[in-house]
């Protein structure tokens, strides 16, 4: 059992605050958009303004573990910058077992098609994958300086209900994406949430740990097995740089890379579920 703060309660946050309460604990997670705490609130996550001081220095006395899952800024990671300041430092007052912080493989930036493994040097090629860079080190620095069990945890893309090719299929949003020799793993959510709390349940200071599928594969690929699968034509072809083609979405063309799941499926048991695109849409086409 677990009583979580999730530092971040969007997609990936409040799937992991949902199945901290199905284990039996409590889940707290801030959001700035009262819509969105609402919408926490209603599915029985206890949400927190991280504006609020009081109840965020509530929220981290009360948790065992704390997830930050907020992309970092021009300073930093947001969510160091404010647990670390709260309650006139009740981070370190309140000796959480674990503290995990969701980083991007982007950090490993291009390897040409290369497998990647946690020990590799960091060679982001993007603002945002240099700024997961500083926040990584941030978070291990606070964690050895206050003596807490920090560790970070790389994630591909996450796809589940809601945010899949088999979406954009059903809503006409999808494109045909080509890129000639250019591939990229990925994660279910379901996967993302089971291994984040196989690593609360092994809590190692400064454990670093990819979480991954275990098939990289090119994106025009996926789209063209869903549309097979859903018995669909094709989505229009566009090229990667397309204004059709979302910001985030090119970001991920940047980088052609296998990431290695070894680590974490020798250290903390993990396996996931949905082992490559086919399980995982699957699931999702219903």
């Amino acid at each position: 059992m677990t009583d979580l703060l999730v530092f971040g309660g969007g997609y990936l946050g409040r799937a992991a605050a949902l199945e901290a309460i199905r284990r039996g604990g409590r889940a707290f997670a801030t959001s700035r958009d009262a819509d969105r705490r609402a919408a926490l609130e209603a599915e029985g996550i206890t949400a927190v303004d991280p504006a609020d001081a009081d109840a965020l220095t509530d929220a981290v006395r009360a948790a065992s573990s704390i997830l930050v899952t907020t992309p970092p800024e021009a300073g930093g990671c947001p969510g160091l910058g404010r647990l670390s300041r709260v309650g006139g430092g009740a981070l370190a007052e309140a000796w959480p077992d674990w503290i995990g912080y969701v980083s991007s493989t982007a950090v490993y930036g291009d390897r040409a098609g290369g497998w990647v493994f946690e020990e590799d040097a960091l060679n982001a090629a993007s603002l945002e994958g240099a700024r997961r860079v500083r926040a990584e080190a941030d978070w291990l620095d606070a964690g050895r300086g206050m003596g807490l069990t920090v560790q970070i945890i790389r994630l591909p893309s996450i796809y589940g209900p809601g945010r899949s090719a088999v979406d954009r299929m059903r809503d006409g949003t999808a494109r045909l994406v080509r890129k000639p020799g250019q591939l990229f793993n990925r994660i279910h959510v379901d996967d993302a949430v089971a291994g984040l709390f196989a690593s609360m349940d092994r809590p190692r200071p400064g454990g670093v740990y990819n979480l991954a599928d275990d098939q990289p594969a090119a994106a025009d690929v996926i789209m063209e097995w869903a549309a097979a699968r859903m018995g669909l034509p094709n989505p229009p072809e566009v090229e990667w740089t397309d204004p059709s083609v979302s910001e985030t979405m090119r970001r991920f063309y940047l980088d052609c890379k296998r990431v290695s799941n070894a680590r974490a499926k020798a250290e903390l048991g993990w396996r996931p579920q949905y082992p490559t695109y086919r399980e995982g849409l699957e699931s999702l086409i219903g």
